[in-house]
């Protein structure tokens, strides 16, 4: 994204300073990128999309008429998820988009446990790591929008629902069906024959 403030700085208008808005992107660039890495599983993409965030805002910012926000932080957060939300719904993202090499896959999910606990827990993480991420591919992606928010941001339902424009009760509905159909999916890592004593 070192390229974003060039880009800022081709755009300059009076209306915002170009020093000032790079100096806050700077601040809020990496937890909009790791938001939508989680969201697009991809980090090009993730990339793309934090510049698209960011570039909207900056855009929006020089319009005129635009008003002082209350919370740019939650503003820039909104931005990027729909930025998100935009490509998990284009069919032509959808056709390209990239996951993991299936041999990746299959050296992580394939690998023997190790005598030593230490590189179990690691082993099992990664086995996590990987079957969360094919799990949250099934979702849609207002579902994987509420359990970014929810989980990663650590918002609030009311935040979220403020966020995605949606009434409380959708969220918590859109969140208790993520929630059951990630357990669905996890189910055999925490109750197969070596976890066969954890609780959800």
């Amino acid at each position: 994204m070192a390229f974003m403030a060039e880009r800022l700085d081709l755009a300059a208008a009076p209306a915002v300073s170009t020093r000032e808005f790079s100096s806050w992107m700077v601040a809020e660039q990496k937890r909009i990128f790791l938001l939508c890495l989680r969201m697009l599983q991809d980090r090009e993409e993730a990339d793309s999309a934090t510049q698209d965030a960011f570039l909207k805002a900056f855009q929006f910012m020089n319009k005129a008429g635009s008003k002082e926000l209350d919370d740019p932080g939650k503003w820039i957060t909104r931005i990027a998820i729909n930025t998100c939300l935009d490509r998990l719904r284009s069919r032509k993202w959808q056709l390209w988009r990239r996951r993991p090499a299936p041999e990746d896959e299959a050296i992580i999910l394939e690998m023997e446990p190790s005598t030593q606990p230490a590189a179990d827990d690691r082993v099992f993480a990664g086995q996590i790591k990987v079957r969360l991420g094919r799990a949250l591919d099934k979702l849609s992606p207002r579902q994987r929008a509420v359990f970014t928010l929810r989980h990663y941001e650590n918002r609030s339902l009311d935040e979220i629902a403020e966020l995605l424009g949606l009434d409380i009760g959708t969220v918590k509905m859109h969140l208790f069906r993520t929630i059951r159909k990630l357990r669905l999916e996890l189910h055999d890592l925490y109750f197969g024959k070596r976890h066969s004593g954890i609780r959800q």
